[in-house]
């Protein structure tokens, strides 16, 4: 991004009249740069804090006009809707002021990674919702974006010209914001000219701000906090304002304290989930602490979910000797619908003295607040009842949603906040929420959307599950608890243990974290009401206060029962492994034993590589391969590796990885795809808990030291032996996931070749001719699809890269180039550099070079083909010409099994709660053991 510093424009053409009369959303820019000529943005573009950018307001409103031309080149008319997917602040803002200055509405986005499903859903929501907006992006290539008019932001500028301003009536919309929701039912909250100036004015008048403050961001702009106190307020109050990402603070939060130190902020917004890890973080660091100086500071707004009073206090006291004033934390609510924060709290720590959560306070000027019963009827002074709210800063309506805004307000005018609050002295203490969401960390889920997804589950009774928050005392943010009933009696212990890790692996899955509870209940323990639904407020209240004690007591035992006798842990070694576990998983170090398994904690496949690098950095010159975790992931074994500098005692190369050992049924062995690790299958493992053994067959050549399969033959007979070894005789069950279904059929005829039964033969969406697609994967195709693979680059990336590499790099640059433009946050995921990449895409292209060699032949009884969206074509096409092609390889009938996603997200985070459904019904079938 060139910055420039500039005065305001001062054409004929552009002069615009600035007065201190701010009537629309335009004139905070106008007035800041005419105002305050020497204050303005700040970006800090990661941890190296002292590292920024500096935008004074004048250069701010140059920038925004000139990509103001670039917008208006394009034929865009005031009034129209533009969506801004810009993860980076100097990219939004200017972009954002773009579009108010020319009379747009913008609608802020965020993108859903890693899950194409359900990113691709949600544009098309978009979409639809807003009728067809323009698309603001970083630059076309940066993902799919599935038909949409799509603007790169970095051509918009117009270097030599200066767009139009236009005034817009104040009660015009000037922004759009999207509420919280799954996929298909975001609602867009119109926020109006009117309705943001009034918020803005009540805000700055109860926070007392001035231009000689300095605010400080780190919330992403889809936020309405970020959007409305991180960049509107401080442009009204003609404050310099600092902008950071917030995967930097969440990375390492003591770089918030850092941040207000440099930047000598007065004013900054978190939800209360980060005063706990800036807690836990200090608690962490050992001497020489280090020294901050919070003196300027003077208020953190905090809002987003409640304050617990005993972690704000804990922080102001760890901080007090910081320079850190008592005062500075101020309480605060707000919603999208009411522009972002419109009641404080000046009275925290003191007015809250022996309370387990903080006071709310008053209102700004312009709002009322009231309490009412559930016919509207206001309350008496204490009471709890549903909190209502009207003002000027308080929302029209939804977009689009008659519906919804109808139901939204009462019939006199006011606006259901959803929570349940009382009133007391004037101030506002919250009780619960009435609307059907969970706020865990600040961000808002759903709880229909986790309860139809475990619905779906073998073994759940589908109309008797809840979920719901609650918190334990003292705790920093809500946590989440899964109730639900079994279709088989509670007495079948192992099934029941194997249905709450299926239940915990899908919440983990679908939200990013793990309920603290999972409690199965008898279908009567379920309050409903007359029409059937789950009451399940009065649930949680039955929860909290021990009405459900005896459920939770015995399912506490039978988990112990199921998980084996607890062992404490023994030395430092020990120790510091739990405390990891413990920080990963939310549970306290000391309830973690020496023989906890990594796997049994709920660990997924991008938590072997969190784990690898919390290890990597607690352990100094600690060198810990994936394939340590994998084969040793107890605490007491994790350990004994740790201690030998990293390296599993391991003899010889074994191809067989244990994802999952316990169960007394048919083991499965499934076999990797074309990339050759067994990342894939770790997740889907974890359904098989008591059911069956999960053993997974990863690739030679991942070990140092190892070499390459040097053609099919040689690797089938090696995992044949491999499988023997573990399983002696049959019958057997071998699955492969794409190339691994080729190799998982000649295994299967190697087998029954040897006089053995295979009862299951499984094939994971490949057809049996792969030789002309293997062919097409030269070095650089190659490593483009393994970067494809490991979301490194998008769909469209992957088809449009091979030939732009070829053309325009040295050949042995392709791959630098791959690693250099990769999302440094998915890199540092996978904990992925170009030297690691390397070796990973020569192993790859050594698999696919043998595949390109391979032709079917033979026959085995029957094999079972799951199939899903192919990456080319249609589904009944690739099904009816390519997959079905197997009937030439089989001797009895095939069955083929439709599966949701696509070829590379088929046992992603979204479905693979699905496929595992339809993989265990599937065995249970061909080996007769369900």
């Amino acid at each position: 991004m060139n910055i420039e510093l500039a005065q305001p424009p001062q054409t004929a053409r552009q002069t615009t009249q600035v007065s201190d009369k701010r009537e629309c959303l335009g004139d905070l820019l106008l007035h800041a740069a005419a105002c305050q000529p020497t204050h303005g943005l700040r970006f800090v573009p990661d941890l190296q804090i002292h590292r920024r950018v500096e935008m004074p307001y004048p250069a701010l409103l140059k920038y925004a006009q000139q990509m103001l031309a670039g917008l208006q080149a394009q034929g865009l008319k005031p009034g129209d809707k533009i969506a801004l997917l810009l993860e980076q602040s100097g990219d939004f803002i200017p972009a954002f002021w773009a579009c108010i200055l020319g009379g747009y509405i913008p609608c802020p986005l965020v993108q859903i990674k890693n899950d194409p499903d359900r990113w691709e859903k949600y544009l098309n929501h978009v979409d639809q919702l807003l009728g067809h907006p323009a698309l603001i992006i970083k630059t076309p290539s940066d993902l799919q974006t599935h038909g949409l008019s799509v603007i790169a932001v970095d051509g918009l500028r117009q270097a030599n010209q200066m767009g139009v301003v236009q005034r817009v009536a104040a009660h015009r919309p000037a922004v759009f914001v999207l509420t919280s929701g799954s996929t298909g039912n975001a609602k867009a909250v119109v926020l109006s000219h009117a309705n943001l100036l009034a918020s803005l004015a009540g805000k700055t008048d109860r926070l007392q701000l001035t231009p000689a403050d300095i605010s400080c961001n780190w919330i992403s702009f889809d936020h309405v906090a970020a959007l409305i106190e991180g960049l509107l307020l401080p442009t009204y109050a003609g404050m310099t304002q600092v902008h950071v990402g917030a995967e930097n603070i969440l990375a390492d939060p003591l770089s918030f304290l850092q941040l207000l130190q440099t930047h000598r902020a007065t004013l900054s917004f978190t939800p209360n989930f980060l005063f706990g890890e800036i807690n836990a973080a200090l608690d962490r660091v050992k001497a020489p602490a280090p020294r901050f100086d919070l003196s300027r500071l003077r208020r953190i707004i905090s809002g987003g979910e409640a304050v617990v009073v005993q972690t704000a206090c804990h922080f102001l006291l760890q901080l007090e000797a910081h320079g850190l004033a008592a005062s500075v934390i101020t309480p605060g609510f707000g919603m999208t619908e009411t522009c972002a924060g419109s009641i404080f709290s000046h009275e925290f720590p003191g007015g809250d003295i022996g309370s387990e959560f903080a006071a709310l306070g008053k209102p700004i000027q312009g709002m009322e607040m009231r309490v009412v019963d559930e016919a509207d009827h206001p309350l008496a002074e204490g009471e709890a009842g549903d909190l209502q709210v009207r003002g000027p800063m308080v929302f029209g309506g939804y977009f689009n949603n008659p519906e919804a805004t109808q139901a939204a307000f009462t019939a006199d005018g006011w606006f259901r906040t959803g929570d349940i609050g009382r009133i007391q002295h004037g101030r506002l203490h919250l009780v619960g929420r009435s609307k059907d969401s969970i706020i865990v960390n600040g961000a808002n889920y759903f709880s229909q959307e986790l309860e139809i997804a475990i619905g779906q589950l073998n073994g759940v009774e589908k109309l008797f599950v809840a979920a719901f928050p609650t918190r334990q005392h003292g705790a920093d943010t809500e946590q989440l608890v899964v109730t639900f009933s079994p279709t088989f009696p509670v007495q079948d212990e192992a099934r029941l243990h194997q249905l709450m890790i299926a239940i915990r692996n899908t919440t983990l899955l679908l939200w990013g974290f793990r309920p603290c509870l999972v409690l199965p209940l008898p279908r009567e323990a379920f309050p409903k009401t007359s029409l059937g639904k789950i009451q399940r407020a009065l649930l949680r209240r039955r929860l909290e206060d021990g009405s459900l004690a005896e459920y939770v007591n015995s399912t506490k035992e039978m988990t112990v029962r199921q998980c084996g006798e607890w062992v404490p842990v023994a030395g430092d070694t020990e120790r510091a492994i739990a405390e990891i576990y413990g920080r990963m998983f939310d549970t306290p170090p000391d309830a973690i034993g020496a023989t906890t398994s990594f796997f049994d904690m709920g660990g997924t496949s991008l938590d072997i590589l969190k784990l690898k690098q919390g290890i990597e950095r607690r352990f100094t010159g600690v060198s810990l391969p994936i394939l340590a975790i994998l084969t040793h992931p107890t605490v007491r074994a994790l350990a004994a590796c740790v201690i030998a500098g990293g390296a599993p005692n391991i003899a010889e190369y074994d191809p067989i990885v244990a994802l999952q050992t316990s169960g007394d049924k048919t083991p499965l062995f499934c076999v990797h795809p074309g990339v050759g690790e067994v990342l894939v299958f770790v997740s889907l493992a974890q359904y098989f808990v008591n059911e069956r053994p999960f053993y997974a067959l990863r690739a030679r050549g991942f070990n140092e030291g190892e070499s390459y399969f040097t053609d099919f033959d040689e690797m089938v007979s090696t995992y044949v032996a491999a499988i023997r070894a573990r399983q002696p005789h049959g019958p057997y069950a071998i699955a492969g996931y794409s190339y691994g279904g080729a190799v998982a059929f000649e295994i299967a005829k190697v087998l029954e070749a040897a006089g053995e039964r295979v009862d299951f033969v499984g094939i994971f969406n490949l057809p049996p001719h792969i030789k002309h697609r293997m062919s097409e994967f030269d070095p650089v195709r190659g490593a483009v699809h393994l970067a494809f693979f490991l979301s490194l680059i998008d769909r469209k990336q992957a088809d449009e890269l091979p030939d732009k590499l070829r053309a325009g790099l040295p050949e042995q640059d392709f791959r630098a180039w791959l690693i250099r433009n990769a999302p440094a946050e998915r890199l540092a995921e996978l904990d992925l550099d170009l030297e690691k990449f390397t070796a990973w895409s020569k192993l790859a292209h050594s698999l696919t070079s043998m595949g390109s060699h391979y032709e079917p032949s033979g026959s085995v009884a029957a094999l079972s083909v799951f199939y899903a969206n192919p990456l080319y074509g249609t589904k009944d096409s690739w099904l009816n010409n390519e997959l079905m092609r197997w009937d030439d390889f089989s001797r009895d009938s095939n069955r083929y099994i439709e599966v949701a996603g696509e070829h590379n997200t088929m046992l992603g985070s979204q479905h693979v709660a699905s496929f595992q459904t339809a993989l265990r019904a599937e065995l249970a079938r061909a080996l007769h053991d369900g």
